[in-house]
Formats: C-alpha cells, sequence, structure tokens
C-alpha cells in the first residue's frame, strides 16, 4: 500500500509539471502572436536594440482597434446588403409562387389569403369598393355613365362602333376572345365549385347526380371597364330543364378575377307590366299587338299590359283590337286607360305606373313601334332589382327600308329585317324612352316630370334623377330590342332645341352613312355610270 501511494504521488507531481510547460509555451506563443510585426532585420523592441516608451505602444494599439472597428464596420455594411437582396429574392419568390399557384388554379378570383400579401389583398378589395359594383355613383349628368356592353357565347353587342367595328360582331381580336372565355370558365368555376357564403342551394340531376353547368348553359353577360378600377362581369346562367337563372358577378381589379357573389335568381314569378302610351297610330298597334301575342302571350306567359290612349279618335279601334286578341288567345291581362287630353308620353307612363294596384311589380315602359323578344323580357327581369337597380336597355333602331332594301322591289317581312348590321340600323345610344324599373323605385324617385312638355325631354329628366341617386344604372345593349323605322313629324310648336334634336334623331333614322352619301351623291353617280355606258358602247361600235 505504502508503495503504490508514493508511485501515484510522484505521477501527480510529473503531470502538474508537464501541465505548467504546457501553459508557459501557450502563453510564449501568444506573446509572439499579439508583439507588433516588424522587418525581418529590426530586433524585437524592448529586447535588443532601440527602447521604446509607453506612448508607442498605446499608439499600437489604437491604430490596431481603428483596423478592427473599420473592418466590423465593412462586414456590418456587406451584412445588411446580403439581408436585404435576401428579402428581395424571398419576394421575388413568393410572387413567384404566387403565379403559379394562380395558374394552376386556372382562375385568381378565389384570392387564397394564406398565399398571397393582406397588403395587396386589401388593394385589390378596395378597388371593389370604390367602382360601381354593389352600389350606385352619383354621377352629374347622362354622359357620365359608363355603358355595358352584352356578349354571348359567339357574339358580342357594342356601342362604340366607329368605322372598323360592328354593331354585333364575333370578337377579332385574340385577348378579347380570351378574355370572354376566361369569365365565362371563371363563372362555371364559381357555380360548380360554390363557397360556403355563395347564396344558391345544392341542386342534383334527373338521376340524382350533382348538377354540372357547362358553357352551353351560359345565355348573356355584360362587361364594362372603369379605366381607373377594372373591369365588372355580370353573368347569367341557366339549364334547359330549369326555370331557375344563375347569376355570377366577377370583378377584375386590373390583375385576377375577384368573385363578388353568386346567387340563384327565379323570375318564374317575376310579372311585367308592359305600359305603353298610344295617340291614334292604330295601325303600328295592330303590328304591335302581333308580336306581343307571339312573344307575351304564346311564350312568356307572365305579362300584364297597359295601354294609356289619348284623345277620341281611334280608340274603338284600339279597343276592338285589344278585345280580338283577348278572345283568341284567352287574355285577360290587360288594362285600357282612356285620356282625353292632348298626348305627353311622359303623362301617360305616370298615369299607367299609378293604374296599377295589386302592389309592387316591375314595369317595362315601352312605345308602340318597339318589337321585343322573349329573352328581353328575361334580360328586363334579370337586371332591374328593387331599391337597387334600374335597367336602361340600348334599342337597335332599324334604317329606313325603303332606303335599305332599295334594290329589291318589296321590303322584306318585319321579322327578317331584324339584323344587327351598319347598314340596318344602329344602336340608339342617345334614347332612354325602353326601360326597365320596379313600381316602388318609379314612384320614390317622383316619377316624370310633367313641366316637360313636347319631344324628348321627360326621359332624360328620369334618366338623370336615378343617376343622381344611389341605384345602379345598368345600360347596356341588348339583342332582343329594336325600334321600328317610321316616318318622323317635328312639330313647329317645339322649343329650337326640342326641334333641333327631333330633326337630329330623323336624320339618323333615316339610313346609315354609306346610304345617305349614295343619296347625297347620287347625281354624280348617274353621270358617271353613263359616261360608262357611252364609253362601253363606243368601244363596242368602233
Amino acid at each position: 500500500m505504502p508503495r503504490r501511494g508514493l508511485i501515484l504521488q510522484t505521477r501527480t507531481h510529473w503531470l502538474l509539471f508537464g501541465l505548467a510547460l504546457l501553459c508557459s509555451l501557450v502563453l510564449f506563443l501568444y506573446l509572439l502572436e499579439c508583439a507588433p510585426q516588424t522587418d525581418g532585420n529590426a530586433s524585437l523592441p524592448g529586447v535588443i536594440g532601440e527602447n521604446y516608451g509607453k506612448e508607442y505602444y498605446q499608439a499600437l494599439l489604437q491604430e490596431q482597434e481603428e483596423h478592427y472597428q473599420t473592418r466590423a464596420t465593412s462586414l456590418k455594411r456587406q451584412i445588411a446588403q446580403l439581408k436585404q437582396e435576401l428579402q428581395e429574392m424571398s419576394e421575388k419568390m413568393r410572387s413567384l409562387q404566387e403565379r403559379r399557384n394562380v395558374g394552376a388554379n386556372g382562375i385568381g378570383y378565389q384570392g387564397n389569403k394564406e398565399q398571397a400579401p393582406s397588403d395587396l389583398l386589401e388593394f385589390l378589395h378596395s378597388q371593389i369598393d370604390k367602382a360601381e359594383v354593389s352600389i350606385g355613383a352619383r354621377l352629374p349628368s347622362e354622359y357620365g355613365v359608363i355603358p355595358f356592353e352584352s356578349f354571348t357565347l359567339m357574339k358580342v353587342f357594342q356601342l362604340e362602333m366607329g368605322l372598323t367595328r360592328h354593331p354585333e360582331e364575333k370578337p377579332v381580336r385574340k385577348d378579347k376572345r380570351d378574355e370572354l372565355v376566361e369569365v365565362i370558365e371563371a363563372g362555371l368555376e364559381v357555380i360548380n365549385n360554390p363557397d360556403e357564403d355563395d347564396e344558391q342551394e345544392d341542386e342534383d340531376g334527373p338521376l340524382g347526380e350533382k348538377l354540372i353547368f357547362n358553357e352551353n348553359d351560359f345565355i348573356e353577360g355584360y362587361y364594362r371597364t372603369e379605366r381607373d378600377k377594372g373591369t365588372q362581369y355580370e353573368l347569367f346562367f341557366k339549364k334547359a330543364d330549369l326555370m331557375e337563372y344563375r347569376h355570377v358577378t366577377l370583378f377584375r381589379p386590373f390583375g385576377p378575377l375577384m368573385k363578388v357573389k353568386s346567387e340563384m335568381i327565379d323570375i318564374t314569378r317575376s310579372i311585367i307590366n308592359i305600359i305603353v302610351p298610344l295617340a291614334e297610330r292604330t295601325e303600328a298597334f295592330s303590328q304591335f299587338m302581333q308580336n306581343f301575342r307571339d312573344v307575351c302571350i304564346h311564350q312568356d306567359k307572365r305579362i300584364h299590359l297597359t295601354v294609356v290612349y289619348f284623345g277620341k279618335e281611334g280608340l274603338s279601334e284600339v279597343k276592338s283590337i285589344l278585345e280580338s286578341v283577348a278572345s283568341e288567345s284567352d287574355f285577360h291581362n290587360y288594362t285600357l286607360v282612356s285620356l282625353n287630353e292632348e298626348f305627353n308620353r311622359g303623362r301617360g307612363l305616370n298615369v299607367g305606373a299609378r293604374a296599377w294596384d295589386k302592389g309592387e311589380v316591375l314595369m317595362f315602359f315601352c312605345d308602340v313601334d318597339i318589337y321585343f323578344s322573349a329573352e328581353f323580357l328575361n334580360s328586363c327581369r334579370l337586371n332591374a332589382e328593387p331599391g337597387k337597380k334600374v335597367f336602361y336597355p340600348v334599342v337597335f333602331s332599324l334604317y329606313n327600308p325603303a332606303i335599305v332594301y332599295a334594290n329589291q322591289d318589296v321590303p322584306p317581312p318585319v321579322e327578317q329585317q331584324l339584323v344587327h348590321k351598319k347598314d340596318s340600323g344602329f344602336w340608339r345610344d342617345f334614347g332612354f324612352g325602353m326601360t326597365c324599373q320596379y313600381r316602388s323605385d318609379f314612384l320614390t324617385i317622383g316619377g316624370f316630370d310633367m313641366e316637360v312638355k313636347g319631344w324628348g325631354g321627360e326621359d332624360v329628366h328620369l334618366y338623370r334623377k336615378y343617376l343622381h341617386g344611389d341605384l345602379i344604372v345598368i345600360r347596356t345593349p341588348v339583342p332582343g330590342l329594336f325600334h321600328l323605322w317610321h316616318e318622323k313629324r317635328c312639330a313647329d310648336e317645339l322649343t329650337p332645341e326640342q326641334y333641333r334634336m327631333c330633326i337630329q334623331s330623323k336624320a339618323m333614322n333615316e339610313a346609315s352613312h354609306s346610304h345617305l352619301g349614295m343619296l347625297v351623291f347620287r347625281e354624280e353617280i348617274e353621270t358617271h355610270l353613263h359616261k360608262q355606258a357611252y364609253r362601253t358602247n363606243s368601244e363596242a361600235g368602233g
């Protein structure tokens, strides 16, 4: 035991001695490393050669400290730059990922909040809030309205024609075709894969399967662009064997489409009270009733007709026409109001609106020279909503058939004249007489101004009332509404402004620009034809 303890004690002493030598060696190396560098031939200061004072070492330490501070500042600046570049790269990668997700989904209206920055979503939704989508904008005049343009699967019905565009045409530009195809596909996606907050109920097909809509179920759509906000789309879908329509509103805030709402619209019980003010013109009324019988009685079957007749002359004939249609078609949903006074369109529509005593009803203010289709009546129902929307469709006005079909012995029947061509007619975008609105809205706004006399002014006055209010005004050309040409007489009793408007309307109603040009230069054209004929005969005789 004593020997074994002595050996352990000796080993401990040697271990401590080794550790002491190792520490000394490390300290010596540290001093060498920290010593200031000198030239190869210079002696170490303080050891051999010249002696250095305390000030030298303080200056040397200060120089080294400044060097390290400069190096640290440079490194911090480089680190900050790298962080900024990394952040920019991350944002670019996130943006690319969002675009890739939008492309994979086909549409961007669903707006995944987890994938898009919150400030971007707030901006896009603020664009919807600023646009005239959910509430009407107060406008200073009729010229401030941004009208819709309508479209179907194959055609676009547009107001601004210029010299190259047509009132009805297939989209020629690829971007326009792609836009409308994308919008219809987006609407189908919304309907077929509804969100929980959509106002629509799941429906099953005849065999109990999920009801799927496709592009063939698209009925019509409207779109308009507010230049500083985005493009609004109103889409309507309907299955052939169902009565309900599906309505989808989309908005493109200069970016991905965003769903505004998706709802089911049931118009099966929506009655339209068609109000027609009339004075004389019994022949035109007879033609009007032929169209009314075909469209309203035989097809739509949800119509009430109100005729407000001014004066005594022709009244008995109008009664006879109504009774004849009623007996032939078993139709009794009509009212004839007789006013023994001078014709005033606004007065007649006011009386016709108040003659209805069965509560709320959708009204269509119509003229006797208007031709409409069953599809238009559904458009009327779909685009008017009490307390929210009024519908001001743009009528396609037909030119004088005697000029349009001058190369034929007799103009074709009216049904064959109903085409949207440059030489057959024009969109009557300066007319506001044909409108669909609910009776409550009409009475709330005060109806027509009875102080307006003569031609045309009462329609614009009522239109401006709605523009100055909070209701949304739907202004769009519709393919199923035509104004038939008739001789227009501008009375001497009109004011100079009204007479000018009447003459302007008469000139525009007569013929297209090219046909009017042919009439103006008719003598020149005939002279040219005579010269051509003479030259041909001379050459043949020679």
